[in-house]
């Protein structure tokens, strides 16, 4: 029966993909009003992360904030139907990308793509890969039904590299050193296991140190990859290369790329990943902030 529902609801999703995107944007904004009222945990989740990197604004910008971010994020749920299923002529006028120039390294240097948890992060994902043949960590999903679609989603163009985070470190260096930019999303908090805590917002943050790591390891160029999420589909702005990276050490780089993430977030604050526990995991004797 779950499969069968889970079926379903994959078939209303491939229905909506023929909706215009103002159909689909009106869809994802009444899903995001709702799931704000409904999703308690969700919603304090995104309040404490807000009061936490944003103490100067008031607790009614901040839920004014929050809602955007339930709105923007139900909308690039919708959205990712045309990432799925819509034709390749209808990407390319609805999911825009800069820069792409960037994805290729003029000295054959392997490349990690450094892509921040913003809400438009599938969208771009699926802008890169109608570009280049890239290796990215995917986590499986508890549905079978669901993961089957979103592997299917994700390796719909160019066949990309997708490793399990259970591969490890070899695996990632292995397909850099064969040639695969690596499509890195390095801000979330995986537990003190290869973390060192860095400011985000001014408050010490778990963070993998994977960046530095990996460019240590293989000489790799570091090509942000910022995606925002517009009035008219999505924008993709691929960047040039980090200089002077790495740096002097492996802390000053994960310190640097939080700050380089906080730059960004500024740019669209509603459309950062809000929703994840980003401070679970706290430096000894420190309070925790979640329920």
């Amino acid at each position: 029966m779950k499969a069968l529902f889970s079926r379903l609801l994959i078939a209303v999703l491939w229905l909506l993909h023929w909706l215009p995107l103002p159909a689909l944007r009106l869809i994802g904004s009444g899903l995001g009003h709702l799931l704000y009222l409904l999703g308690k945990e969700r919603r304090e989740v995104a309040l404490t992360n807000l009061r936490l990197c944003f103490p100067e604004k008031s607790e009614a910008e901040r839920t004014l904030l929050a809602k955007a971010h339930f709105v923007a994020f139900s909308r690039a749920v919708i959205d990712r139907t045309l990432g799925w299923w819509a034709s390749p002529e209808r990407l390319k006028r609805v999911f825009r990308i800069q820069g792409a120039e960037h994805l290729h390294s003029p000295d054959g240097r392997p490349t990690i793509i450094l892509a921040p948890h913003f809400v438009g992060l599938d969208a771009g994902g699926t802008m890169v890969t109608q570009q280049v043949q890239l290796c990215s960590i995917y986590s499986n999903q508890k549905n079978p039904v669901f993961n089957e679609q979103f592997l299917a989603g994700r390796q719909r163009f160019n066949q990309p590299l997708l490793l399990s985070r259970q591969d490890g470190m070899r695996r990632i260096l292995k397909a850099l050193k064969d040639g695969y930019p690596f499509y890195y999303l390095p801000d979330l908090d995986f537990g003190p296991k290869e973390s060192i805590f860095v400011p985000f917002f001014g408050v010490q943050a778990a963070t993998i140190t994977g960046v530095s790591r990996l460019a240590r390891l293989t000489h790799a160029r570091v090509v942000p990859c910022i995606t925002r999420q517009v009035a008219d589909g999505y924008e993709t702005v691929i960047m040039p290369p980090l200089e002077n990276f790495p740096g002097a050490s492996v802390e000053a780089d994960t310190a640097f790329i939080n700050r380089f993430i906080e730059s960004q977030v500024l740019n669209m604050p509603e459309q950062y990943f809000w929703l994840h526990k980003r401070f679970k995991t706290r430096p000894a004797g420190e309070q925790r902030y979640y329920k």
